[in-house]
């Protein structure tokens, strides 16, 4: 990374071009904000340290003559003491950060080191952009199989409107994924996206940080709070594991949905709000409004667009471009080398049927990039559980003949599968159509169901 060292005291210049040095970073120096323009104007640097006081040109002077020139380095300040009012009005000016002086060594390091993480993930989105195009799906999403374009399309017709949109799907499915994807394509894409999970907080507390409270509504409410209705004010309020929230609070949501407007908890006054509510649950809500556990007109509130996921194991094409996808993630975010996949390791991930579905290929990868050694991930680094293609704990803990919908459901599968074989003669390609899915989604289903 290319540097700027901007001040008038040469010892202090001497020594941060020593120090830095060291540390990888290309050190120019200028003694003062006008031969600094001057330099900064003609070469590129990735960030500019410049002080505070200095004769001719100050660092104010320096920042905005170098920003209406079209400099797009980051400038951080340094500043000594009693003129740290001059550094923070510098960041209103559009500085990145700044320094005090006296500082330590490793305080200005540190302060460089989070301002080249800022520049690498600033290149690396706009090359993102560059390669996506305007208005492609955003790099977190892979959507190979048909049932995720299909929920793709759904979140890209339905963004440009406000309506209500509800998200459902097991676990680990890419749930908030879609939802930050519908926020990313709206008009409210420059406002708040605020995400809750309402399994995550404790029913005592939820209303407060729902709604928001006034100062002595309850003991412990020392000053007004803003819920996360305004916190979310023009944007995207993301309301996960909505099939938790408590019977009390249901009754409260649905009348803020009605009415557009909320009540901190302890105050008599109403405020209006503009947010567009996005929900999302693992549960089977209507079943959960048959029996009782979820209000029924909630559930149309909610259920405005209703936009199922699969799991995983019903879409195995998106299991190699996600683990392409994982593998570029978590090999940035590591700094680390971008590793092969060893064939036996490979087909190990493609055999499991990922119980725990995207969240768990994920954690699977992480894991490897992490053990693996000498440039590529072998059998050996997966969890033991991909590694020998054995059912998730939770599922050998399942009793003989139980009664859930997914047992139920894969009794149904193999059946089906059973007899379109059999009307077949066999013949997989001829049974893959008649049941309406790819071969390879019949072939994955063989293995996972332990169809012969």
């Amino acid at each position: 990374m290319k540097l700027l060292v901007v001040d008038d005291e040469p010892g202090l210049r001497q020594s941060l071009r020593l120090l830095l040095g060291e540390e990888g970073f290309e050190v120019a120096e200028a003694a003062d904000g006008a031969r600094a323009l001057e330099r900064a104007t003609k070469e590129a640097f990735d960030v500019v340290l410049c002080d505070v006081r200095m004769p001719a040109l100050d660092g104010l002077g320096f920042l905005r003559q170098y920003r209406a020139s079209g400099g797009t380095a980051l400038v951080i300040m340094m500043s000594a003491y009693g003129s740290e009012e001059s550094a923070i009005a510098a960041m209103k000016e559009g500085a990145y950060d700044y320094v005090q002086k006296p500082f330590r060594a490793d305080e200005v390091v540190l302060v460089l080191r989070k301002a080249e993480e800022r520049e690498r993930l600033r290149r690396e989105v706009e090359s993102l952009r560059s390669a996506l195009g305007a208005g492609a799906a955003s790099p977190d999403i892979v959507a190979a199989s048909a049932a995720m374009r299909a929920a793709l399309d759904v979140v890209t017709k339905v963004a440009p409107h406000s309506t209500t949109v509800l998200f459902t799907g097991p676990s680990g499915t890419g749930k908030e994924v879609l939802a930050r994807e519908l926020h990313r394509l709206s008009p409210r894409a420059d406002q708040p996206f605020v995400a809750v999970n309402c399994a995550a907080i404790p029913e005592a507390l939820l209303e407060s940080e729902l709604f928001g409270h006034v100062r002595g509504a309850f003991t412990g409410a020392v000053s007004d709070h803003r819920g996360l209705f305004e916190n979310a004010a023009g944007g995207t309020l993301f309301l996960d594991e909505i099939g938790e929230l408590p019977g009390s609070l249901q009754a409260k949501l649905l009348r803020a949905l009605q009415d557009g407007e909320v009540r901190r908890v302890g105050d008599r006054n109403a405020r209006r709000f503009d947010v567009r509510v996005v929900a999302a649950t693992a549960r089977d809500l209507a079943s959960e409004v048959a029996e009782g556990r979820f209000r029924e007109d909630l559930f149309y509130r909610l259920n405005v667009v209703a936009i199922a996921l699969p799991p995983l194991a019903d879409r195995p094409e998106d299991v190699p471009p996600l683990i392409a996808a994982m593998l570029a993630r978590h090999t940035a975010r590591l700094g680390t080398p971008k590793p092969e996949i060893d064939p036996d390791a490979m087909r190990a991930l493609l055999d499991y049927a990922w119980p725990g579905n995207v969240r768990e290929l994920s954690n699977a990868i992480e894991r490897a990039l992490v053990l693996a050694r000498g440039g590529a991930i072998v059998k050996t680094d997966l969890p033991p559980s991909v590694q020998t293609n054995a059912p998730s704990p939770a599922a050998t803990a399942r009793p003989a003949g139980e009664l859930t919908l997914r047992a139920r459901q894969g009794q149904t599968e193999a059946s089906t599968i059973r007899q379109a074989l059999e009307r077949t003669g066999g013949n997989r390609k001829e049974a893959a159509a008649l049941l309406g899915i790819s071969v390879r989604s019949l072939f994955y289903k063989l293995k996972q169901l332990g169809i012969s």
